[in-house]
Formats: structure tokens, sequence, C-alpha cells
């Protein structure tokens, strides 16, 4: 039995991926957590979640490590160090570049293994599993690769390094550089070597010119590209479905059951991902983001659209038990498929216009949608209207809890609002009085039935007490001027109450699961943004600072955070949270005149 380095533990991981397939690499150059044919597939590579499978290496003597990204790129680089002066670098991508008029991004991840000093003793510790840990795939041998089959699984990887020593994990002095490439299981057109240095020269040129496209703020300059390319890495471009995050079952907080499966398309976290983007001036997500919410509008035929579905419009996503893996750090159930799909949430329609709305405007677009387009979301903003008042789940889908949410009831009102908006631009003047009609009556509704006089603050339910922070992004999307003292009492009293340390909770009501003891990253960004428009902008800033801080080695966010501790929990990467780096750095960076 070969030696191992031991496994690296928490959420310091790296991102690789390229719109079809993403991976997680710990510091020590393992492969954590890879998921095939695409982002929510079954994961080949699954220590994360205590599983057998892993792709990684072995060093002797490994002393020191170290882990960045190449300048604006996806590209991973991970350095290990040897006491004896021996040093490998191992560079990971998943290709991804212009090929033949379209885009390039197989189902494929790249591994190359350079020799910056001396020969490193290695090891290169490989092993497969399929079913969700309940079978470990007996690997093929090839004359320079590896297959894998099982009935859902089949790829291989084809290297140049010797393919005895990485069957059997025997240790070899790595005397030359050498390669791997996980692919479909085809055979490659050149030599594995020349493949990937001509696969990695596109790709990082691709990302390159990707990142020189952003509109970004002067301050924060390496937060916010860091965030972007995370958010890009998260959209299944075949469809243009957007995942909330990478992984299943990271919990909320230490055994929690608070564990979901996030690698599915939910309709208000891909809303934010795209105007976060289109922010930046990116607007290749949004195009293909259309293209899924059109088929998700086509298919309700102005009735019930479910909060999330797969990123190919898969409906069904019903939720079970891997059995066989044990959890993140021991700590299951890992989850497959997310009841949140059965769900009823209001909020949706707002954010289905909310999030196609700019398309409408912007000429920057190859094709402009127009009156066609519009009349077809005019279904999905009378549902809104039909549901305003009307009990759900709530933004936080809640399991056994139905009230009138006062954050969906303002999400219904966004999507009438922005029709009337729509309707002017496009000359109709008839449907533009017609929905700002309905916008203005939900609008007093919510006024009359979610404001307390007595917390001095909307609430979280229509005639209800208790707080919660999503409240706070009524001034965002223009429900409420930021300066109306109502706005202002509700932020001072998610301070006084769901603020702690630097830090702010969804809510503190218990739920389902009892109460949350971790805050919800999210929502410190968007009490942020809050402090900024109501004139706080100083203390907004330090903020900021502090949350940016909390991120690990590389610029990564998950979705909570222990406000002791400062350690991340929650599904990895959380697309809210690089959200709220984007917004906030833009909405709190000086100007680029301000400072050159």
């Amino acid at each position: 039995m070969t030696q191992k380095n031991k496994t690296e533990q928490g959420l310091d991981l790296g991102i690789v991926g390229n719109g079809t397939v993403a991976g997680l690499i710990d510091r020590r150059g393992a492969y954590r957590w890879l998921c095939l044919p695409r982002l929510d597939g079954e994961p080949v590579f699954n220590s994360l979640m205590n599983g057998g499978g892993t792709f990684g290496v072995w060093m002797e003597g490994l002393e020191k490590h170290s882990q960045s990204y190449e300048k604006n790129t996806a590209i991973l680089r991970t350095r290990l160090e040897a006491k004896d002066g021996s040093i490998l670098e191992i560079v990971d991508f998943s290709p991804r570049f212009d090929k033949n008029g379209r885009t390039f991004r197989p189902a494929a991840v790249v591994r190359q293994f350079h020799v910056i000093a001396g020969e490193p003793k290695i090891a290169i510790t490989l092993s497969v599993e399929a079913e969700w840990g309940k079978t470990k795939i007996k690997p093929k041998r090839g004359v320079n690769h590896i297959r894998y089959e099982s009935e859902d699984t089949r790829f291989r990887i084809t290297t140049d390094a010797p393919v005895s020593y990485v069957m059997n994990g025997t240790q070899f002095l790595l005397d030359n550089d050498v390669t791997f490439i996980l692919n479909a299981d085809e055979a490659l057109a050149d030599s594995v070597h020349a493949l990937a240095d001509d696969w990695y020269r596109r790709t990082a040129s691709y990302w390159y010119r990707w990142s020189r496209s952003l509109a970004i703020p002067i301050e924060w300059q390496d937060a916010v590209i860091r965030a972007a390319i995370t958010l890009k890495l998260c959209v299944f471009e075949e469809t243009g479905g957007i995942v909330a995050a990478l992984t299943t079952s990271i919990p909320e907080h230490s055994g929690s059951q608070r564990n979901w499966d996030y690698r599915y398309c939910w309709i208000r976290d891909a809303y934010f991902s795209v105007t976060a983007l289109n922010r930046l001036s990116e607007m290749e997500t949004l195009e293909h983001y259309m293209r899924w919410v059109r088929n998700i509008v086509s298919h309700s035929k102005g009735g019930h659209i479910q909060p999330v579905y797969g990123i190919s419009l898969e409906e069904n996503l019903t939720e079970t038990i891997a059995e066989a893996l044990p959890g993140y750090s021991n700590m299951g159930p890992v989850r497959v498929g997310n009841q949140a799909a059965e769900h009823i949430q209001h909020d949706v329609y707002g954010q289905i216009v909310l999030g196609v709305a700019q398309s409408f405007f912007d000429k920057r677009l190859l094709n402009n949608p127009g009156l066609a387009e519009f009349k077809a979301l005019e279904p999905v903003g009378e549902r809104a209207y039909a549901m305003h008042d009307q009990p759900d789940a709530g933004i936080w889908e809640f399991r056994t809890i139905a009230q009138v949410h006062t954050s969906s009831a303002i999400m219904c009102w966004a999507a009438c609002d922005r029709l009337s908006r729509i309707a002017a631009h496009l000359g109709q003047t008839d449907r533009e009085t017609y929905w700002e009609e309905r916008a203005g009556l939900i609008h007093q509704k919510i006024l009359a039935e979610a404001w307390s006089e007595e917390r001095n603050a909307f609430t979280a339910a229509f005639g209800g007490e208790a707080l919660d922070a999503s409240v706070l992004l009524m001034a965002e999307i223009g429900f409420i001027s930021a300066q109306d003292p109502r706005y202002v009492g509700t932020v001072e009293a998610i301070e006084a109450e769901l603020r702690e340390g630097d830090h702010i909770y969804r809510y503190k009501v218990e739920d389902d699961f009892g109460r949350p003891e971790t805050a919800f990253t999210a929502c410190t960004f968007w009490y942020i943004d809050a402090l900024s428009r109501i004139g706080r902008k100083d203390e907004a800033r330090r903020l900021f600072e502090n949350i940016l801080s909390t991120r690990n080695h590389l610029g990564l966010l998950s979705e909570d955070v222990d406000t002791e501790t400062g350690e991340l929990w929650g599904n990895f990467p959380q697309t809210y949270c690089m959200v709220g780096i984007i917004n906030s750095a833009a909405l709190l960076s000086k100007r680029w005149t301000e400072t050159i």
C-alpha cells in the first residue's frame, strides 16, 4: 500500500471548469469532487463526501504546499515542495476556447505535472467510484490510457506517465513533465502532451480576453474578477441553466442535517447571477439564460412555475439519500435531488421577469426580444398578481411553514412593475397602464400588511412580527426609496436582531430544523448594500473588507460562515455570495476618476 499524504479538510478548495463540467481540488492537488458528464452528474471523485473516489498525488517528504490561480483565468496551479528541495507544480484546467465558430468545452479536465526542481518522488492516487459511492469502478488498462466504465459512467484518462505506476499507485521518481487528460472514452487526435499544451494556451487566451472585457470597479478588482469567473463556471452553457453551487450536502453547520443538493438551477439564484454579470457588462450569460427562461415560461402555460429545475429543464428532482457516502466530515445525509422543486414559492414570477428585463433595453445584445417575447411574459405577470397575497414556502424554502412572505410579495410587485416598463419601451400604452395599476395594488397591499409599527420595520410575513433579512432587497429593486424612514427603520431593526459581530443571519426564528447557527453570507452582503444606500458608507466599506477576509485562500465563498470562528459552511461555491462580492464592490468602490 502506497503511503498517502493526508487529505485536506474544509473548504480550502479551488475550482476548474468550462461550462460543461467543474471539479474541486484541494491545496495538495487532490481532486475532491468531479461530476460527469455535466455539472449535476454522478460524482466519480467524491472524497469531499468521504467516498473513495479521488485523483491526487503523494509526494515523499512533502514540506510545503501553495495554490493560486493564473491571473484572471480559471487555470489552477498547485505547488508542492519536498524537504530535499524537489518542487512539483500541478497545472489544472478544463479546456474552453473558440473553435470552428463555437465554444469548445468538452466534458474533460487536464492535469500537467511540471518538475520545477530536483526529482520529486511521487505516487498517483487514482480511484473512481460510481452509483454515489456504492461501486468502485475497476480500471481497464490501455497502451497509454486507463478506461473506466459503469452503467452510467464511461471515460478514460490518457497519460504519458507510466501507466503501470499510475494503476498500481507505485512510487517513482519524476524526472520529466507528465500530462493527464480525462475525457470521453475516445482516442486523442494528438499526443497527450502536445494536445494539453495547445489546450492550455488557447484556454488561457480565452480567459484573458473574457476577463479583459469586464467593466469592473477600480477597487477590489481581483475579488470581482475571481467572483465573475466563478459565476461563469456555474453556468451550464448547453442550455443556459445556472447551478446554485457545484456541490451537494455540505451542511450549514456542524451536525445540522441542513444538507441540500444545490447542483440545479434556482430561478432566484440564477436571476442574481445574471444581474451581477450584467453589471460587469458580461452579456453572454444573459443571452444563454434567456433561452433557458423562455423554455420555462413556455412549459408553464401561465400556471405554476417551480422554484428550481434541472439544468436541462428537468422538473422531477425527487430527493433521495446516497446511503453509501458518509458525508462531508462524516456529517450526512448526502442528498441527491431537491424537494424544493415541489414547493410553492411565489417570488419566482418576479425573478423571471427581473432576470430578462434588461434584454429588452440593452442594444449590445445580438437579438433584443420584442413584442412577441413580452406577450409570452405577460402570463407570468398574471400569475404574480394572482399569487402576491397567497401563502408560500418563501425565499428560504421552509418545508412545513407557509405564510404570505413579504419578500415573495415584493417580487410579485417587481414582475408587474417591470412588465409596465417593458410595455412603455415597446410603445404598448394600454399594457403599460394595465401592469402599472396591478403593481400599484400590490404595492399598497404590502405597505398595509407587511409594515409593523411596533417593530418599526417591514416584517418577514404579512401580519407577523419576525424579521427576515431578505426584505433588505426592497430598495435595490426599487420597491421603496432607501431614504424612506420605513426602510431605514427596517435596516436598523435587522441590525439589532439579526446581526452577530459583522455578520447577518437570514432569520432567527425556529424552522423545520431548529434555529440557524451560522450566518447566511448573502444576507451580510445585502446588509452592506443597505448601509451604503442609507448613507452609512464608511461602515459598509469596513464590513465589506471584513467579509472578504472570510474567503478561502483563492477568494471563494460558500453559503454560510461561523460568526465566531470564521469557518466556511454550506455548499460551495455559493453563487449568491460571489454575486454579493460583485454587487457590493460596484456600489462601494470609488470611481476611476477619483483615484487616477
